[in-house]
């Protein structure tokens, strides 16, 4: 444990380095905080008031949790395991004394605490005092809140190694990495809520693991959800860790089998 708490803290003053990045990315997200709190309110105005349950209030907090999870999710793609795996140093991972997911998993968590107490939380505070957001109705929605993040996150890595290991099988992911954002993006509720999809995406959504990244942990930080129907909520978001990380797990071990890398 000592080790992967190393390759977390690792992962952590990694992301610590590019404080022009941070500035940046900061500013962008709440740019873009503002333009969709734009539209959704003009949605909820349209609508008279009320909005699939959201009024101007929740809209904003729906808006700026997104914001602030945005950067610690990692929604828009990573390749840098499916890099080692093109170019060989695959195989030094496997020699080493450490399991390859749980080590690139723990430098994720790094990165993403970093990436949440700084490009996180700064747009959530601007969010706060600008727009205005609601508060839950129960201080349950904290801890389960940051069980369901901590889970999103988790779910969000898995995700995105198991399509970096396509890379064992093909030479060029990028479109792969392309597609799985065209996909997660809009189910995993990172444009609009899932809740205002229609009845029928609404059931698809629900079908796929997208939304317990982002959806899911901010309708137990908003309080939306409370109660048994929070813990149901972080039950699903657990179930489908499990199961990817068991199918992840497996590509893994078939692709380490057949591992073969050229050179001295």
């Amino acid at each position: 444990m000592r080790t992967y708490f190393q390759l977390g803290l690792a992962g952590f003053r990694r992301y610590s380095t590019y404080r022009l990045a941070i500035v940046a990315g900061v500013f962008t997200q709440s740019v873009f905080g503002f333009i969709r709190v734009s539209v959704l309110f003009a949605a909820i105005t349209v609508a008279g008031g009320e909005l699939a349950g959201y009024d101007q209030r929740q809209a904003s907090t729906y808006v700026w949790l997104g914001q602030a999870l945005l950067a610690p999710l990692a929604l828009f793609g990573w390749s840098e395991l499916a890099d080692r795996i093109k170019n060989g140093d695959i195989a030094v991972d496997l020699a080493r004394p450490v399991d390859v997911q749980l080590a690139w998993w723990a430098a994720d968590f790094g990165r993403a605490l970093f990436q949440l107490l700084t490009r996180g939380l700064a747009p959530l505070v601007i969010g706060a005092i600008t727009v205005g957001i609601a508060l839950p109705g129960s201080w349950t929605a904290y801890p389960l809140g940051a069980i369901s993040v901590v889970l999103g996150v988790s779910l969000s890595f898995v995700l995105r190694f198991g399509v970096n290991l396509v890379a064992f099988w093909m030479i060029d992911i990028r479109g792969f990495i392309g597609l799985y954002f065209v996909v997660v993006a809009p189910f995993s509720g990172l444009y609009i809520p899932v809740h205002l999809f229609p009845d029928w995406l609404k059931t698809i959504a629900y079908a796929t693991p997208f939304p317990s990244l982002l959806q899911f942990p901010i309708d137990v930080l908003s309080g939306r959800v409370l109660g048994s129907d929070a813990l149901l909520v972080v039950a699903m978001q657990a179930g489908w860790l499990v199961l990817l990380v068991v199918l992840t797990r497996w590509l893994m071990a078939r692709a380490a089998r057949k591992l073969v890398v050229q050179g001295g």
